[in-house]
């Protein structure tokens, strides 16, 4: 019976969804090229915003849980479990004083309104995992602004989004490439529950009334490890020790 219900909403779900991100391509551009950087990262933020009230109308509820006063002068390295493409837009809401960046598939570096804009323009890095020659320098260039301007990285080790929410092996060696490049930095792990239950049907209908749940954990400096494999082991631990089963 959800799944019948959820059809017409996932039309109009998927109809304001595709318009906020047309209007908002077109508030980017011109925000960015007229007004520069500050302009287009509040544009970007009101777009986060935007996108998750079009996910209420499917009933999905956000719970972002962070007791912890984080310094908004100190580059991030924000790493969390991965299960679907709505993880992405309450981290960049939610975590909008850090001005967050991700590590993306080049493939959405075009073709996407609003989002390959941003990724191209907003300080993201577009990487291509079948090509280390590409992909390493991107990431290192990627660090470096990070380390330089005292933004956050966001990384999702697993590679490709967990369908069940099962976490998957971290891969260590974006970690370990951010870890030399933004030595600085506060890594902060984060645990993600149940937004794959926003595709629990697949690509059409979406999942209704889903409770998507972000739990910020204790942040650990970079410099305190000397063995980086043993902080990825920690945050690893941390973050998969709270994904519900």
């Amino acid at each position: 019976m959800q799944k019948i219900i959820s059809y017409p909403l996932s039309i109009i779900y998927t109809f304001l969804f595709f318009i906020t991100l047309v209007i908002f391509h077109g508030l980017q551009w011109f925000s960015f090229n007229v007004f520069g950087y500050s302009m287009h990262k509040k544009v970007v933020d009101a777009l986060q915003f935007c996108l998750m009230r079009c996910a209420n109308i499917l009933g999905t509820r956000f719970t972002f849980t962070n007791p912890y006063k984080i310094d908004t002068n100190v580059p991030l390295i924000i790493v969390a479990n991965h299960q679907s493409l709505h993880d992405i837009y309450p981290i960049t809401w939610y975590m909008r004083k850090h001005h967050p960046k991700f590590i993306s598939k080049i493939e959405l570096g075009k073709g996407i309104p609003s989002v390959s804009y941003n990724l191209r323009h907003g300080g993201g890095a577009l990487i291509d995992r079948k090509n280390p020659r590409q992909s390493i320098p991107a990431l290192m260039k990627f660090g470096e602004y990070i380390e330089n301007n005292k933004r956050a990285a966001v990384i999702f080790p697993e590679g490709t989004r967990s369908k069940d929410g099962t976490p998957k092996p971290f891969q260590t060696k974006g970690l370990e490439i951010l870890f030399k490049k933004i030595p600085s930095a506060l890594v902060v792990p984060i645990t993600i529950n149940n937004s794959w239950k926003m595709l629990k049907y697949g690509n059409f209908p979406m999942g209704l009334g889903t409770h998507i749940t972000f739990t910020v954990h204790k942040p650990l400096k970079v410099s305190t490890f000397a063995n980086k494999q043993d902080l990825i082991h920690s945050i690893e631990t941390t973050i998969t020790n709270s994904i519900e089963p």
